[in-house]
Formats: C-alpha cells, sequence, structure tokens
C-alpha cells in the first residue's frame, strides 16, 4: 500500500500525460482486433484486462509501462488460426516460466544464454509473417473499390505513411476510419452496439490446450518476453527514468501475474514492452498517470459496451485491418536493424529463414540456437587455437634466442 501511495505521488493528469497514454495504441490495437476478427478472441474482456493491469501497472511503477499484448503469440494465432483457448494457454505457459524465473533471480541467466542474434531472427520472422498475413487479407478482398477494396487499402497504407512523422498514433487513426467503414458496409452493425454491462467470465482451458500451444506460441514468446518485456524495457526505463527505473524482478512478476488472472477469464495474453515504454515516453508522457487514465478509459469502454463490440470487430474492413497488421509486422522487423555483424547477422538470417521454411516457430527457435551455440564454440576453439600457437611460436623463438646466444658463447 505504501509503494502504491509513493507511485500515486508522480502521477500527473494533463494534455500532455493524456496524448501519451496513445503512445502504445499502434502495437495494442492491430494485434488485439487481429485476434478478436481472426480467431474470435472476446475484444471486450481483453480490453477490459488490459485496462484493468494499465491500473495495476500505474499503481505499482511510478512510470508509463506500457501492457501490450504478447507479440509472438498474438502473431503465431492470427497466421495459423489457432483457438482462443491455446492462445489464453501460451500466455499463462509463459507467466508461469516469466514468474518462476522472475522470483528465481534466474531472468538474467536465461537472457545471457539465449544469443541475442537467435531472438531477432524470431522477430524477424515473425514480423514478416505478420506482414504476409495484412497483404494476404488485403488481396482476399478480391475489390478494387468499395468500403472494403485495394482502393481502401492503399489510401489507409499512405496514411500511416503520412503519419509517421506525426504526434498522432496512425493505428488509432485507423482503427477509427475501420469503424467507419464498417458501419457504412453494414448499418445494422451501429445498432447493435449499445450499452451492455457486461464482466468477463470464466473461460475453460483443457490440458491439450496447453500442449499443444507450447511448442506453437510459447517456446517463440519466452525469449522474446524475458529480453524485450523485461530486460530491455527495464533498461529503457533506467534512461529515460533514472531517478526511478524498473527493476528486471518486479517487472517480471508483473508480466507473470497477468496473465494466470487474465488468461482463465478470457483476456489476450499481455506483456509489458520496451517498444510500448519508448512510444509512450514519445508522445508525451513522463508519469504514471498517463496509465491510470489509459486504464481507466478501457474499462469504462469493455463494461459499458462488452460483447456488443464484437459484431462491430467482425464487421471491420479487412483491408484496412490489412494495412494495419502489415505496418505492426514492418515494425516488429524493423528492430532487428542492430544485428550489425556478419556473424549476428547470418545467425538471425538462418533463425528466420528456418521459423518460415519449417512453417514453425519453434522449430526455426532451436535450429537458431544450435547454431549460435555452435558458432560461439567455434570461436572459442578458435581462440584456444591461436593462443597454443601463439605460445609454440614464442616459446621456439625463445629456443631460438638461446640456441644463438649458446653459439656466440
Amino acid at each position: 500500500m505504501l509503494r502504491w501511495l509513493s507511485s500515486l505521488r508522480h502521477a500527473r493528469l494533463d494534455r500532455h500525460e493524456i496524448a501519451g497514454s496513445l503512445g502504445d495504441m499502434g502495437t495494442f490495437l492491430p494485434l488485439l482486433v487481429g485476434m478478436a476478427v481472426q480467431n474470435g478472441l472476446d475484444f471486450g474482456a481483453s480490453l477490459f484486462f488490459a485496462g484493468l493491469f494499465n491500473i495495476v501497472t500505474g499503481l505499482v511503477f511510478s512510470i508509463p509501462m506500457a501492457v501490450q499484448p504478447m507479440k509472438a503469440i498474438a502473431t503465431v494465432a492470427i497466421t495459423s488460426k489457432l483457438p482462443v483457448s491455446q492462445i489464453l494457454a501460451a500466455g499463462i505457459t509463459v507467466s508461469v516460466v516469466v514468474l518462476l524465473l522472475g522470483l528465481s533471480g534466474l531472468i538474467d541467466s536465461l537472457n545471457r544464454a539465449i544469443p541475442k542474434s537467435v531472438v531477432r531472427g524470431l522477430q524477424l520472422a515473425l514480423g514478416l509473417s505478420l506482414l504476409m498475413k495484412g497483404l494476404q487479407m488485403v488481396t482476399g478482398t478480391h475489390a478494387w473499390v468499395g468500403p472494403d477494396s485495394y482502393l481502401v487499402a492503399s489510401v489507409a497504407a499512405l496514411g500511416v505513411l503520412a503519419l509517421f512523422s506525426a504526434r498522432i498514433p496512425a493505428a488509432l487513426v485507423l482503427f477509427g476510419a475501420g469503424l467507419l467503414l464498417a458501419a457504412w458496409r453494414d448499418p445494422e452493425v451501429v445498432r447493435l452496439v449499445r450499452f451492455d454491462w457486461t464482466i468477463p467470465h470464466w473461460t475453460p482451458i483443457a490440458w491439450s490446450d496447453f500442449t499443444r500451444a507450447f511448442p506453437l506460441a510459447a517456446v517463440p514468446q519466452i525469449p522474446l518476453t524475458t529480453l524485450n518485456s523485461v530486460i530491455a524495457v527495464c533498461a529503457l526505463s533506467t534512461e529515460l527514468f533514472p531517478d526511478r527505473p524498473a527493476t528486471p524482478r518486479r517487472v517480471s512478476v508483473s508480466v507473470g501475474l497477468m496473465n494466470l488472472v487474465a488468461g482463465w477469464f478470457g483476456g489476450m495474453p499481455m506483456c509489458h514492452g520496451a517498444g510500448g515504454l519508448a512510444g509512450q515516453y514519445r508522445f508525451g508522457a513522463r508519469t504514471n498517470g498517463s496509465i491510470l487514465f489509459l486504464g481507466a478509459a478501457k474499462m469504462a469502454v469493455a463494461v459499458l459496451f462488452g460483447a456488443s463490440l464484437m459484431a462491430l470487430c467482425r464487421a471491420f474492413p479487412a483491408s484496412v485491418l490489412g494495412v494495419m497488421l502489415a505496418f505492426s509486422g514492418i515494425e516488429l522487423s524493423l528492430v532487428t536493424r542492430d544485428q550489425r555483424t556478419r556473424t549476428d547477422a547470418t545467425i538471425m538470417l538462418l533463425t528466420a529463414g528456418a521459423c518460415l521454411g519449417a512453417d514453425n516457430v519453434a522449430v526455426g527457435f532451436v535450429l537458431g540456437l544450435l547454431l549460435a551455440w555452435a558458432l560461439r564454440l567455434e570461436s572459442l576453439f578458435t581462440v584456444e587455437r591461436e593462443r597454443i600457437t601463439r605460445e609454440a611460436n614464442q616459446e621456439r623463438q625463445s629456443d631460438a634466442a638461446d640456441q644463438d646466444r649458446t653459439s656466440d658463447v
């Protein structure tokens, strides 16, 4: 309680904090809407728990810590059309692992064991998969002109490009435009959206859902969560807020507890993220006031409109959603630009290629990990051989010098 009061003392709510609260919507909306449309994920329940944990996060952390979808799980779910029960099972599984790593203090050890180049390879593969899925959705409209057509997709893409340098979330603009187009296409859906007091309900998950979801979605998400949602976000918080940084243990416990609660009530798998924190900071957020405001807004919409929002999601134009997902995929792929050495780039590309070639992210992750470890061992052996050769040469030179001195005598 004292920690919550301490965090609340930092909270501010002004136009900058309100604008900053929208900074991570570019990731949040496309993946949530995508899973709602493609997989049937409960939009209202997911929005409710995202808002709830925005508020909890705002009470625990005094910085604008984002709450985002787990990108690997969301991408695999959308591209492979996983059932909702397996999406939830994957999120719960990842949370158990991350929670145990956080409580035991092993989170840093795991981060050192998994090379960054392998994680970047996973991100590249997932980003390209999301990009291709988005383009497939656009081409699947089979219409040149209309409320869901190639023309709409082209205008949406140009809109995103035009807003790249603006302080307006492009995803929020596209989401609003998509809702208007959905209402134009099918005016009936507007009448279906009404005040509908809704609270998330228990969602049963079978053991088979856990066993099927683990290799498909949980395995690729675990390294992404440890690197991006824990290690990277803590490093960024130290850089942006040196007086009140987040710690890996607290962040990992936060990620773990979120899905252990939300997953059993239909909430999408969630985590924190460095990209979300950076986005909210860029748009003006400096305190947890932005997160508290965003959480209250999400919960209000979810509770007041609830299940009626699903009708609007189902009518959402595929052309607009495809553009949103495509640019989310590009954004996810662009984080791999930091792999500049030949070895790191090779591991990253081979990992991504294996993921896409095998059509299985878990297989690509294992192959990339084996390759990275093999190259690391080969490098160690090379260094050891060079050391032995250098010592042998020094010894021969020393022997030769001794012989020269002996002959001179």
